[in-house]
C-alpha cells in the first residue's frame, strides 16, 4: 500500500490521507507529523491498524475531554463536535466509547441536570423538554425515563409561570390574554393547558 496523497483540510488541523488513490482517514495535523507520513512512502498494514486504532482514537479522545472540560456533553454531542473537527466518524464513536466506559459522558446524568437547570431557570411543558433533549442526541428511552423521574405536572407548571408573569395584570384585557397565551404556547403547552390556566387566573 502507498500513500499517495496528503491533503489538509481548509483550517489545516487536519489531514486528509488517501492509499492507493482511496481516501484512508484524517489525521490531527500534529498526529501526522510525529507518525512520519509521507506521500509516496509505502505503509503497512499493521501501521495502518496501529494509526487507526490507536493513535486516531486517542486525538479524538483528548479533544472530546477538551469539549467536555468546557462544558458537559451528550454523547450524541460529543461525536457530532468530533466529526465537525475532522475525525470521522467511526473514530469518533470509538472515542466515545472509550469516554463512556469511564464516566466522562453519561447522557443519563446529563439529561437529569439538563431538566433540572431548565424546570429552575425557565418553566417549560415536558413536550418542549422533551424535543430539546432530542436536538441533543439524547436517546428516547433516557428521555422518557428522565420526564418520569422529574413528574412534571404541566397544568402545575405552566401555572405558576403564568402567575408569576401576568399575575399582576388585569386578565380581563383581551390583549393581555393574547400574550399569556402565546407565551404559554412558546413554552410548548398545549392550547387546552393554555385556556384553563387563563381561566384559572381570571377567577383568582
Amino acid at each position: 500500500m502507498t500513500i499517495t496523497s496528503i491533503e489538509p483540510t481548509k483550517d489545516k488541523k487536519m489531514m486528509r490521507v488517501f492509499i492507493d488513490n482511496r481516501y484512508a482517514f484524517s489525521i490531527p495535523s500534529d498526529e501526522y507529523i510525529r507518525s512520519h507520513l509521507y506521500e509516496e512512502e509505502e505503509i503497512s498494514e499493521e501501521k495502518l491498524q496501529h494509526i487507526k486504532k490507536n493513535v486516531l482514537v486517542r486525538a479524538a479522545r483528548e479533544k472530546a475531554v477538551r469539549f467536555l472540560i468546557a462544558r458537559d456533553r451528550s454523547e450524541g454531542e460529543i461525536i457530532q463536535k468530533l466529526i465537525d473537527a475532522g475525525f470521522d466518524r467511526d473514530v469518533a464513536n470509538c472515542a466515545a466509547e472509550e469516554l463512556k466506559a469511564i464516566g466522562y459522558i453519561d447522557d443519563s446524568r446529563y439529561a437529569m441536570k439538563y431538566i433540572a437547570e431548565r424546570i429552575r431557570d425557565k418553566a417549560l411543558s415536558k413536550k418542549a423538554l422533551r424535543y430539546e433533549l432530542e436536538r441533543k442526541k439524547i436517546s428516547a428511552e433516557i428521555i422518557e425515563q428522565t420526564l418520569s423521574e422529574f413528574e412534571t405536572n404541566d397544568e402545575e407548571v405552566a401555572l405558576r409561570a403564568a402567575r408569576k408573569k401576568f399575575g399582576k395584570y388585569n386578565l380581563d384585557d383581551v390583549k393581555i390574554q393574547q400574550k399569556l397565551l402565546r407565551f404559554l404556547y412558546h413554552r410548548g403547552f398545549s392550547h387546552d393547558i393554555a385556556k384553563k390556566v387563563l381561566n384559572i387566573l381570571r377567577n383568582e
